[in-house]
Order: C-alpha cells, then sequence, then structure tokens
C-alpha cells in the first residue's frame, strides 16, 4: 500500500455478504438497516468489488464484518476469509475482524491467532448487536489482548440502523452503544487504540468528552452524511480534535462519493482536511 498516493482511507465499511452469498445480517435485521438508511435495494458487493471501487477512486478502506452469534443467533462471515480476501488486494484494502466477546478463552485465542497468523490489524465490536456493555468485565480478557496485540479496537456508538423500526427493534438494546462505556474501557486499558464510531446519537457530548479526556480515543465519522453532523462535532474536529477524528463512510449503505461531497461543504481549515481524510488514519494503523 502506497499510502502516499492515496488521497483518502476510508476507516469504516462493511463485508456484508462472504463469497458462498450468507450474509452479515438476517434478512429481517438487513432490510431494516437498509430502509433506515434509504439503501432499499443496494447491492451487497464483494470485498474484491469493495476493493475495485476503492481502487478507482485512489482511496484505501478498512473491511470488517460483526460477529453477533450469540445474541442473534446468525452465523458470521468468516474473519478468515475477511483477512484472505483483503490479502489478495492489500494495495487498498486493510483486514479488521470482529470476535464475539461472549465466547471467552476461545474468542481471545481467535483474536491472537487473528492477527499473528492472518494479518488482521484491528477489531470491531457492535455492543448494540452483540448484546453486551463495553465495560462488562466479561469482555475485558479480549480487550487485554488486542491491547497486547497492539492493534486498534473500533466500537460502535450511538443509534444504529440495524433492527430500526422491528419490532423490539429485533431485540437491540441502544443503552449499549453510549461511549461512557468505552470510557471505562479506555481508562482500564490505557495503551488500547479506540475509535468510537459514527456520531454518537444521542451521546454526542459523551463522546466528545471520552475523545478530548483519554489520549488514545478516537472518533470515526462514518454512517452520517456530513450535512447532518451536529454543530459541536464540526467545531471539535476543526480544533481540539483535529489530530482524532477519522473519515469512515458505512460503505455500502453510504458511498465514499456521498461523504465526500457532502464534507467538501463542511467549514473546516485546510490544513485539518488531509488530516481527517488521511493522514490521522495512517499514523493510528502504522502506515504512515
Amino acid at each position: 500500500m502506497n499510502v502516499d498516493e492515496l488521497v483518502a482511507i476510508d476507516v469504516h465499511t462493511h463485508a456484508e455478504i462472504s463469497q458462498d452469498g450468507h450474509g452479515s445480517l438476517s434478512p429481517e435485521l438487513f432490510g431494516a438497516s437498509e430502509e433506515y438508511f434509504k439503501a432499499e435495494g443496494h447491492r451487497q458487493p464483494t470485498i474484491a468489488e469493495m476493493a475495485d471501487h476503492y481502487r478507482q477512486r485512489t482511496m484505501a478502506a478498512v473491511v470488517f464484518t460483526v460477529d453477533a452469534e450469540f445474541a442473534t443467533g446468525h452465523p458470521r462471515i468468516a474473519n478468515e476469509e475477511v483477512a484472505q480476501s483483503c490479502a489478495e488486494h492489500s494495495d487498498v484494502l486493510i483486514p479488521f475482524a470482529s470476535v464475539d466477546p461472549w465466547k471467552g478463552k476461545a474468542g481471545v485465542r481467535e483474536a491472537r491467532r487473528l492477527v499473528t497468523e492472518h494479518g488482521v490489524r484491528g477489531f470491531k465490536f457492535h455492543p448494540s448487536i452483540q448484546g453486551f456493555s463495553p465495560n462488562d468485565r466479561m469482555a475485558y480478557p479480549l480487550y487485554e489482548a488486542i491491547e497486547e496485540l497492539g492493534v486498534p479496537a473500533l466500537f460502535h456508538t450511538g443509534q444504529t440502523g440495524i433492527g430500526a423500526g422491528v419490532p423490539g427493534g429485533g431485540g437491540i438494546r441502544l443503552k449499549h452503544s453510549n461511549p461512557m462505556f468505552v470510557d471505562d474501557v479506555a481508562v482500564d486499558f490505557p495503551e488500547l487504540r479506540i475509535i468510537l464510531a459514527h456520531p454518537s446519537f444521542p451521546w454526542q457530548d459523551e463522546a466528545l468528552a471520552v475523545a478530548t479526556h483519554k489520549p488514545h480515543v478516537h472518533i470515526d465519522l462514518s454512517g452520517w452524511s456530513p450535512k447532518y453532523f451536529p454543530p459541536q462535532l464540526v467545531h471539535y474536529a476543526n480544533s481540539l480534535l483535529q489530530d482524532k477524528v477519522l473519515f469512515g463512510s458505512d460503505f455500502p449503505v453510504i458511498t465514499p462519493d456521498r461523504w465526500l461531497a457532502d464534507f467538501e461543504k463542511l467549514d473546516l481549515k485546510p490544513h485539518v482536511r488531509p488530516k481527517i481524510l488521511k493522514d490521522n488514519a495512517a499514523k493510528l494503523f502504522g502506515l504512515a
């Protein structure tokens, strides 16, 4: 990967379908997500197609799925498949993994193996879908391993479109994705690199407080068009957090083209834009 040639690094994209056609979510939850994002009928690209999409734009992208087998009963897309497919397109793709924290010691062993044997560069958690609060001590052995491995942990924060409109929200509890729970993780694992994903509605101020207070906590801007960003998020991205805010789209439900077009309209200092689009991520991932 030639970082100097890249226009941007998208730190938040989803592998939604496996090579054999297995979806990362149940049809019910996937349909709710499509409707929430007004993306009905969008194609679920393969990882190879994702690579082509970003290669055409001279961008790199972090790719992951979500392992929530315990809470949902839905089989995951294999982390090894994601890692292998990304390795075949290593000029533009960066593999993250997802390990359900409910898997205990088996999950810890898997996390170590994924990094040391499969080149995984970070881990994705979705507390609401996985059915746990980030500060639940049950997950701490997994965080300890990730911290020792020296790779980042990305946590979904705020409301989620997954399960929106389904009776009972499909069993998904929003409370687990309050970024203040991740503050406990940042305290107890002070060297763990953490990314708070998304504008954290309805807890945007909490996310800004955690990222300002804890030196290794970052924020990605995925899941929302920039034209809808809360004013305080734009203000902090343009000032105190300019070195800790990251471009993320949430592809394929939001495309980098749409996100970047709206990002251009934000009132940001000229020297801040390249930090958000590429430089901060390159530093965080050790690519700079």
